[in-house]
């Protein structure tokens, strides 16, 4: 569940090459369509019917191969008949493992459906698989997901200073650069990767912005090369603790919905520094 890239294919794949390596422990693998709204609806694909080829290609797939979703379940106390409603499929299908592919919300489903077990009394056994492109699962070392997104912000930050580069002398100046990590800032640390000659301002969530201090540094940057990049973390927090991009709204997770802290910190540019700017 959650955002889909090729890690969660990667994952599933693994997941699926490895019980087909002991078909004495397990016999068919179902592939919830759309993560845990495909077990409650009972819209299961058997994986058994693909071939070895089409499971090893999962790895190179874009996207999500069997859908995903972004679906909070409530406690068990809250909401039983969503629970019981899972057991009913578990044990039509005879189902004894249950692996959950994707981030931090998808790891707090997994401990519901393991704790079904204790509480309901039937045997299953719920292992996450951590895909998140973040980086910030607790007692994970390493996010499969995080090396996929490293990449790509590192390339995306070299080219749009490149561009910016070659017109700063007559017009745009300034390149604001969002990423994602609402409270870990280990994307927008990606955008640091390029050559030292980039002049890059890195702003992170766990880094109160100091708004004084990061024109200072940016007015200084255009001046010595020309232009400057900035990355921003979705994350960016004003000193009373405030997202830049708070909207006042909330998702189903209860997280503040984010409107956009890149073009809140190129209008601050603009307006304090008069540069022209290009935000993404």
């Amino acid at each position: 569940s959650g955002g889909v890239t090729a890690v969660i294919n990667a994952s599933a794949c693994g997941v699926i090459e490895t019980a087909r390596k002991f078909p004495d422990k397990i016999g068919t693998v179902y592939a919830g369509q759309n993560g845990i709204i495909g077990a409650l609806m009972e819209n299961l694909i058997d994986t058994s019917k693909e071939s070895d080829a089409d499971i090893s290609a999962l790895k190179h797939t874009p996207s999500g191969g069997f859908g995903s979703c972004r679906y909070k379940m409530k406690s068990l106390e809250a909401n039983k008949a969503e629970y019981e409603r899972l057991i009913e499929v578990f044990k039509a299908h005879d189902i004894g493992y249950f692996f959950y592919n994707g981030g931090g919300d998808s790891a707090d489903t997994c401990l519901k459906v393991s704790q079904l077990s204790e509480s309901m009394g039937y045997p299953i056994q719920a292992i996450h698989v951590p895909k998140t492109v973040d980086n910030d699962l607790p007692v994970t070392d390493n996010c499969p997901g995080f090396g996929s997104v490293a990449k790509y912000i590192a390339v995306s930050t070299m080219e749009a200073s490149f561009d910016v580069a070659s017109m700063a002398a007559t017009s745009t100046k300034i390149f604001v650069l969002e990423v994602m990590g609402r409270h870990a800032g280990w994307i927008a640390a990606a955008g640091g990767l390029v050559d030292d000659s980039i002049p890059v301002v890195i702003l992170f969530p766990e880094i109160e912005f100091d708004e004084k201090a990061f024109l200072a540094k940016v007015d200084a940057n255009v001046k010595e090369f020309g232009y400057c990049t900035i990355v921003v973390s979705e994350g960016t927090q004003w000193p009373d603790g405030r997202f830049l991009a708070e909207q006042g709204t909330r998702d189903d997770f209860g997280h503040a919905q984010l409107g956009g802290a890149a073009p809140v910190v190129a209008n601050l540019i603009k307006d304090a520094l008069g540069y022209k700017y290009h935000w993404a």
